[in-house]
C-alpha cells in the first residue's frame, strides 16, 4: 500500500486493535436457548459418549428428585454441582456419563390424584387399584418431562432420552428383587413397634419423612399409686409378688408422679422408668392452695432436684420425709391411675438410661406402644417382667385413623360417647387429651396440668403432626447376625469408614445416625409404589420359594408392579405348590426410600455405560438421613458395602437475610426467574462462587454481584478474542519467549495444578476465585495492560508481539477450557467465536501444560519487579488524581531503590514498558524527601517527572525520536518502522 504525500494517515486503522463479534453484552437469556438447541440438534450427549469410548469410567450417580412439581432453587444448586463435576472429569480423560433419575412412587403423587378425585366427587376406594396407579404413573411422567426441560435449560448435560425412573418396569422388578433377597436371607420380618404414623396420610413414616415444628401441647402430672406388698402364699404366686425384704411400709400409701406432654398415651402406659443415677425423695404435702388436686397428708415420690418445680405447678408445699433408693424403686410396682376403668394390672418401675432430671419429675411414663425409648425399655426388661408374672404384650390402643380401640378401656368404641380421637383427618387435636385428663381427675390421680411449647414431629408432606403408635409393620433387622459375624449395622458402619466424605463432617453425622437407628421400617399403607411382594402365614413367617419369587419378578419385568394387584395374582404367583388358604398376600407397599436406595442396582449395575459402585453420590445434607442412608443400608444388606466411594453434601438455600424461603414471606428466588432475567451461566456462577458446603444465600443483590463478576470474566475473554483476530497461529519456542511471557506460562502451570486438584476435591469456589483473580488482576490489570502497546503498535515481524499473541492463545485456551464445566454456554460461545468450525468446547480436553513452563525462580524475580511497579503506579495515580498528568505515558519517573534484591530484579528489563510510562530512570539509593513511598516500608521512592519529547500520534508515547523518520514526521521511530513494514511507506 502507498500513500501520497498529501494524505494524512488515520493511525487508528494502522493498529492491531481488537476485532471480534463476541458481544460485550452477553444477552444470555436469548443466547443460551439457541446454544442448547444446537447441542440437541448435534446430539452433543452421544458425541460426548463416543469421544470418551475406552476411557476409564467416572460415575456420579444421580439422587432422584421427586416428580411432582417445577424445579426450585435447591434443585438448581444440586444439578449444577453434579453437572460441573461430571463435565470436569469428562474433560480430564474420563468417560463421565451422567444419567438423570426420578423418584416416582409414594404419597405426594398419590395425594395429588386423591385431590383430583375429591374435587370430582370420586371416592378413591371405589376406583380399581390399578386404574388409580395408572393415573399416578401418568402424573409422574408429566412432571418428569417438565423437569427434564428445566434441567436442560440450566445447561445440564446427560442422558435425558434414557433417564432412570423408579416406576420403570425393569426398575420395579429390580426393587422387588432386592426386597426378596432380604426375605430369603432372613433379614425381613413382620413385627410390632411404635412408629411415626401420619393420621392425615394414613401411613407409617420414616425419620427422613419427618420435620420438626414448634407446637403448644397439653401437659399433665399424673399420680401412680404404689401397690401394697402382697406376701406370696405359695411358690406359684411368688413370681407376681414384690420381694418383702426390699419393701418399705411408709411408701405403701405414696404415689409415684410422672409428667407427660401426651396425655392421650396414658391408656397405653405399662411401666414407669426411673434412673438409679438420680436422687429421689419421699415427700408429704403439708399445704395446698386449691381444694382440688393433691391435698395435705398425701405422700409423693419425686426426683429431689425437681420436687420444688413440681410443687409450684400444683400450688402445694412439700416436706421431704426421706430419700428413696434406686433398689427400692426397682422393687415396687404401682397401680395404673385409670385402674377403675379396667386397667387392672401392675405398673412396674424400670431402671432406664434415658431418664434424666432436667425436666418433669424424674420419672418417665412408659407406654411401649407410643415411644421408641419406651418400647426399648419395655423389651429390655421382658424376661424380668415375665418372671414377675407381668404380661409383656404391647397393646394396640390407637387405630390408623387416630381413634382409640377396645384395648383402651373407657375410651374405645364401646365407651360412652364412642371412641375418643387423638387427631382428626386435618391434623387437628381430637378429644383424647380432654377425656383422659377428665378421667384422671375423676380418679383423683391428676397432680397438675398445664401447657408447654416444644418441637414436635410433623410429616414433611402434609405439614401435620404425627403420632407414635404400635402397628404391625415389615422391618429389616439392624443387629441380626448375617451368617458371617456381621450385622447390617456393623456392615454399614464399616462402609462409612471406607467412604470419603466432602465435607468430612458428614462422616460423623451419618455414623451417628446408623449407630442409633432402630430396625428399618419398610412398609407403607398406601397404593402407589412397589409392593412388599411376599406371602406370609398367620405367624408372620415369610414364604421362601425361589420358583414363586421368579414368577413375581418375571411378571414385574413385563407388566410392572401392577401385576401384584391384578385379579388372580395370588393364585398366579403361588402356583399349584402352595395352599392359598395358608398364605396371606401382603398388600403394603415399600417405603419410597427403599426404592431410591435401590437405584444403584438397576442403574449402576444394569447399564453397561455405567459402573458399580459409583465414584460419588452428591445431595443436600438432609440426605444423610435420606438417600445416602437408605442406599447404604440397602447395599450393605445385599452386597456388603456402600454403593459409593465418596459422598458430597451441600447446604440449603436461604434468602439474602439468611431466612428460610417461603411463598408467604415472598422471599423465594426461583431459578426460572434468574435464567429469564440474567441467564443460566449467572446462576451457575453463583453456585460456583459459593461455599456450597454451608447454607447458601441468594437474592437480587447477590445475583447482581455475580452479574458484575461475570461481566469482568466475559470482557477478559472478549479482549483476548479480539486480540487473537490478528493471530496467525504461530508457535514460538519457549526459549525465545520474553520473560513476561514466560511468567504468564508459569502462572498457567500453577493454575493448572490448582484447577485439577480443586476439581478433584470438588472445591469449585477455589477455582472460581483463582481464575477470576487471575483474569482481573494478573491479566487485565497487568499483563494485557503492559502488552497492549506491543500488540497494537509493533510491526508484524516483532518477536515480542508474536510471542504475546502465542501466550494469549494459550491463556484463552486454558481459561475457556477450565471455565467450561462451570459456564457451559459462555465458553461454548467464546470457543466457537474463535473457531466457527469447532464442534463444541465440551468435546475438548483440559490443556496439557509442558513441564518447562514451571519456573519458580522467574516467578520470584517478577514478584520483586511487581513490588517496584506497584510503587510507581501508586505515585502516578496521585499525579493523575491531581491532574498533573492525563495518562501514565506522559510520565518519566525517577525510581530510587535502596533494596539490592529489588534493584537486581530489574536488570535487563524495559521497566518503562512494564510501568506503561514513556521513560523511566532507575537510581540506587533512598531517594529525596517528599518522594512517594509505599506505606508497607518497601525501600522504593518515586519522583514523578514529565516525559520529555513529543507525543507519538500513533502510540501516544512521549519520545525524543518523534519525526526521526522524515516519511512519518508525527510518529516515533518504532512506529515509523512498523508503518513501513505494514506498507504505509510514502511514495
Amino acid at each position: 500500500m502507498t500513500e501520497s504525500a498529501e494524505t494524512t494517515l488515520d493511525y487508528s486503522k494502522t493498529l492491531y486493535l481488537p476485532e471480534t463479534e463476541f458481544p460485550m453484552r452477553a444477552g444470555l437469556p436469548q443466547k443460551e436457548p439457541e446454544i442448547a438447541k444446537r447441542w440437541q440438534e448435534m446430539d452433543l450427549y452421544k458425541r460426548l459418549r463416543a469421544s470418551a469410548a475406552g476411557r476409564p469410567k467416572f460415575v456420579l450417580h444421580d439422587g432422584p428428585p421427586y416428580a411432582n412439581g417445577n424445579i426450585h432453587i435447591g434443585h438448581a444448586l444440586n444439578k449444577v454441582l453434579k453437572d460441573v463435576i461430571t463435565r470436569s472429569f469428562q474433560m480430564r480423560g474420563r468417560d463421565a456419563n451422567y444419567v438423570p433419575g426420578w423418584d416416582c412412587h409414594g404419597l405426594p403423587i398419590e395425594w395429588k390424584i386423591e385431590e383430583k378425585y375429591r374435587a370430582a366427587g370420586k371416592n378413591k376406594d371405589e376406583v380399581p387399584v390399578n386404574e388409580f396407579r395408572k393415573e399416578c404413573r401418568e402424573f409422574a411422567q408429566g412432571w418428569i418431562d417438565i423437569q427434564s426441560a428445566e434441567f436442560r435449560r440450566l445447561g445440564i448435560e446427560g442422558d435425558f432420552e434414557r433417564p432412570y425412573t423408579t416406576m420403570n418396569f425393569h426398575a420395579e422388578s429390580r426393587i422387588a428383587g432386592e426386597l426378596l433377597k432380604l426375605a430369603v436371607s432372613g433379614q425381613l420380618y413382620r413385627g410390632s413397634k411404635p412408629i411415626m404414623w401420619s393420621v392425615v396420610e394414613r401411613t407409617a413414616l420414616a425419620e427422613a419423612e419427618v420435620e420438626y415444628h414448634e407446637v403448644e401441647s397439653d401437659t399433665i402430672w399424673v399420680k401412680f399409686p404404689v401397690m401394697p406388698a402382697q406376701p406370696a402364699p405359695d411358690a406359684d404366686a411368688a413370681a407376681s409378688a414384690r420381694p418383702a425384704s426390699t419393701f418399705y411400709p411408709d411408701i405403701e400409701d405414696a404415689s409415684v408422679v410422672i409428667w407427660t406432654t401426651t396425655p392421650w398415651t396414658i391408656p397405653g402406659n405399662r411401666a414407669i422408668s426411673f434412673s438409679s443415677r438420680i436422687e429421689y425423695g419421699l415427700y408429704e404435702v403439708t399445704e395446698a392452695a386449691n381444694d382440688f388436686g393433691p391435698q395435705p397428708g398425701e405422700k409423693l415420690i419425686f426426683a429431689k432436684k425437681l420436687a420444688g418445680d413440681c410443687a409450684a405447678k400444683a400450688k402445694v408445699t412439700l416436706n421431704l420425709l426421706r430419700d428413696v433408693a434406686g433398689d427400692e424403686l426397682s422393687a415396687i410396682a404401682c397401680a395404673h391411675p385409670l385402674a377403675s376403668l379396667g386397667y387392672s394390672f401392675q405398673v412396674p418401675l424400670l431402671d432406664g438410661d434415658h431418664v434424666t432430671d432436667d425436666a418433669g419429675t424424674g420419672f418417665v411414663h412408659t407406654a411401649p406402644g407410643h415411644g421408641r425409648e419406651d418400647f426399648d425399655a419395655w423389651m429390655a426388661a421382658a424376661n424380668t417382667l415375665r418372671s414377675r408374672g407381668i404380661d409383656t404384650k404391647i397393646p394396640f390402643t390407637v387405630d390408623d385413623a387416630g381413634f382409640y380401640t377396645d384395648e383402651a378401656p373407657g375410651f374405645g368404641p364401646s365407651a360412652e360417647g364412642g371412641a375418643a380421637r387423638v387427631m382428626d383427618d386435618n391434623g387437628k387435636k381430637g378429644d383424647a387429651n380432654k377425656r383422659v385428663t377428665e378421667a384422671l381427675i375423676a380418679a383423683n390421680n391428676l397432680f397438675a396440668r398445664g401447657r408447654i411449647k416444644h418441637d414436635y414431629p410433623h410429616s414433611w408432606r402434609s405439614k401435620k403432626p404425627v403420632i407414635f403408635r404400635n402397628t404391625p409393620q415389615w422391618f429389616v433387622y439392624m443387629d441380626k447376625d448375617l451368617g458371617d459375624g456381621t450385622t447390617l449395622r456393623s456392615r454399614a458402619l464399616k462402609a462409612i469408614d471406607d467412604t470419603r466424605f466432602v465435607p468430612a463432617a458428614g462422616q460423623n453425622r451419618l455414623r451417628a445416625m446408623i449407630e442409633q437407628r432402630p430396625d428399618w421400617v419398610l412398609s407403607r399403607q398406601r397404593a402407589w409404589g412397589v409392593p412388599i411382594c411376599v406371602f406370609a402365614d398367620k405367624a408372620g413367617t415369610v414364604l421362601k420359594d425361589e420358583a414363586v419369587n421368579a414368577r413375581i419378578l418375571e411378571a414385574f419385568e413385563k407388566e410392572g408392579a401392577d401385576a401384584w394387584f391384578a385379579a388372580g395374582a395370588k393364585e398366579r404367583f403361588l402356583g399349584n405348590e402352595h395352599d392359598a388358604e395358608q398364605w396371606t398376600m401382603v398388600t403394603d407397599i415399600l417405603d419410597v426410600w427403599f426404592d431410591s436406595g435401590s437405584t444403584h442396582t438397576f442403574t449402576l449395575e444394569d447399564r453397561p455405560d455405567l459402573k458399580w459402585p459409583a465414584d460419588v453420590y452428591l445431595e443436600g445434607s438432609d440426605q444423610h438421613r435420606g438417600w445416602f442412608h437408605s442406599s447404604l443400608l440397602e447395599s450393605c444388606a445385599t452386597r456388603g458395602r456402600a454403593p459409593y466411594d465418596a459422598v458430597v453434601t451441600h447446604g440449603f438455600i436461604m434468602d439474602e437475610k439468611g431466612e428460610k424461603m417461603s411463598k408467604s414471606k415472598g422471599n423465594v428466588t426461583a431459578p426460572q426467574d434468574i435464567m429469564k432475567d440474567a441467564g443460566a451461566d449467572i446462576l451457575r456462577l453463583w453456585v460456583m462462587s459459593s461455599d456450597y458446603a454451608e447454607d447458601l444465600r441468594v437474592g437480587k443483590t447477590i445475583i447482581q454481584t455475580n452479574i458484575d463478576a461475570y461481566r469482568k470474566i466475559r470482557n477478559t475473554i472478549r479482549w483476548m478474542l479480539g486480540t487473537l483476530a490478528h493471530d496467525g497461529g504461530e508457535e514460538i519456542a519457549y526459549a525465545d519467549l520474553p520473560e513476561l511471557e514466560r511468567l504468564m506460562l508459569h502462572r498457567l502451570s500453577e493454575l493448572d495444578q490448582l484447577v485439577r486438584e480443586a476439581y478433584d476435591g470438588f472445591d469449585f469456589k477455589r477455582i472460581t476465585r483463582a481464575l477470576t483473580d487471575f483474569a482481573n488482576v494478573e491479566l487485565s490489570a497487568f499483563y494485557f495492560d503492559v502488552r497492549k502497546d506491543t500488540l497494537y503498535c509493533d510491526a508484524p515481524s516483532s518477536l515480542k508481539r508474536r510471542a504475546a499473541l502465542y501466550v494469549i492463545r494459550k491463556l484463552f485456551d486454558c481459561l475457556v477450557l477450565w471455565f467450561a464445566p462451570m459456564m457451559p454456554f459462555t465458553t461454548e460461545e467464546a470457543w466457537r467465536s474463535r473457531d466457527p468450525q469447532a464442534e463444541s468446547v465440551h468435546l475438548e480436553q483440559f490443556p496439557t501444560i509442558p513441564a518447562e513452563w514451571r519456573d519458580a525462580e522467574l516467578a520470584e524475580k517478577w514478584r520483586k519487579v511487581r513490588i517496584v511497579r506497584r510503587a510507581v503506579t501508586g505515585a502516578l495515580e496521585i499525579e493523575r488524581k491531581d491532574k498533573r498528568i492525563g495518562s501514565s505515558l506522559e510520565a518519566a519517573p525517577v525510581v530510587h531503590i535502596a533494596d539490592p534484591e529489588l534493584m537486581a530484579a530489574l536488570e535487563g528489563l524495559d521497566f518503562a514498558e512494564i510501568c506503561i510510562t514513556s521513560d523511566i530512570e532507575i537510581v540506587s539509593g533512598e531517594g529525596p524527601e517528599g518522594s512517594f513511598r509505599l506505606e508497607d516500608g518497601t525501600k522504593v521512592a518515586v519522583e514523578p517527572k514529565l516525559a520529555e519529547g513529543t507525543r507519538c500520534a500513533r502510540s501516544w508515547k512521549v519520545t525524543r525520536d518523534v519525526g526521526s523518520d522524515p516519511a512519518f514526521p508525527d510518529v516515533s521511530a518504532r512506529d515509523a518502522a512498523a508503518l513501513r513494514e505494514l506498507g504505509y511507506a510514502k511514495a
